[in-house]
């Protein structure tokens, strides 16, 4: 791997999340919020006056994404798919809108993000890692509040994103028995991912592929985790260059700003990490000549 250019992010905030993960821009507010999964956590930073705050979820938390709704957000979690609100007590107030039917006892929901129509897909993963069990799953909530499933047989499905047209889907899975990335064509009208392609091959790259973000110009952005790396690859699946993180485990990333040209990455702590080591902090680059744009609120009420 030989990248054109090189980058370092910066950190940002030294929050030690265990998991941190699932990075959203509000441009409402000006602030990025994430989760912490472990730490059933939800956390937000706003830029105007740089305050951290953070609220504590009933169960475990996952992955997020703004709701049609101003001040509530749509949370992928353990036991299915919540309207969570953030309280001033500095907890989540949880409402339950579609409770998941695992393969398996031991399972939650991990990535997952809207579509540019508004739709909520998500998938699940079985928490023992080692056991590398395909029962993975990947889910739509509908207008109706019903999830349904569209795509199964995956170890830990990750990696979600959508090209500018929405009529792209990226999905990885990230396990270390796996580690490729595919590309479905999907369906705008119907909301249904449909014949995969395989995109990227990480075993030529270095690190695991975690979570995903895009830019303007459809280049697919994706954590090495391991590797403490991100990259960028253009739509024809070609190495752009990667951004350099500080710390082994980058998760997931995402642009936000007021000119959506930060991009914005999460990590994980190790339990092992020395007192020194910023892992599990909340990392930040300012990308002049790249721009993203702002990710579509459910439209599930």
């Amino acid at each position: 791997m030989s990248p054109t250019r090189s980058r370092q992010a910066e950190l940002l905030l030294d929050v030690r999340n265990h998991t941190g993960e699932c990075p959203v821009w509000n441009a409402a507010t000006q602030s990025l919020y994430w989760v912490d999964i472990p730490a059933n956590q939800l956390n937000s930073y706003r830029l105007s006056d740089q305050t951290l705050q953070q609220w504590n979820a009933p169960e475990m938390l996952a992955c997020i994404t703004r709701s049609a709704v101003e001040g509530q957000w749509i949370a992928g979690a353990q036991t299915g798919v919540f309207r969570a609100t953030a309280g001033p007590t500095g907890r989540l107030d949880f409402t339950s809108i579609a409770p998941v039917e695992h393969a398996m006892a031991g399972m939650r929901f991990n990535d997952g993000r809207c579509d540019r129509q508004g739709r909520f897909l998500a998938g699940t993963m079985l928490m023992d890692m080692p056991a590398a069990a395909p029962v993975g799953a990947i889910y739509r909530l509908g207008a109706d509040g019903a999830l349904e499933k569209l795509l199964d047989g995956f170890v830990t499905p990750n990696g979600m994103a959508f090209s500018p047209d929405g009529r792209t889907m990226y999905l990885s899975d990230s396990h270390p028995s796996v580690r490729r990335v595919w590309r479905y064509a999907y369906d705008v009208e119907r909301g249904i991912p449909c014949n995969p392609t395989p995109f990227l091959d990480m075993d030529q790259f270095a690190g695991r592929p975690d979570g995903a973000a895009m830019d303007t110009d459809g280049c697919y952005w994706i954590c090495g985790i391991d590797a403490g790396l991100v990259h960028r690859y253009t739509p024809q699946g070609r190495h752009d260059f990667s951004i350099k993180v500080p710390v082994a485990k980058p998760t997931m990333c995402a642009f936000g700003g007021a000119d959506l040209r930060t991009l914005y990455i999460t990590s994980i702590r190790p339990a092992n990490a020395a007192d020194t080591d910023p892992a599990g902090g909340l990392f930040a680059i300012h990308l002049h000549d790249i721009q993203g744009f702002p990710e579509s609120a459910c439209s599930t009420h």
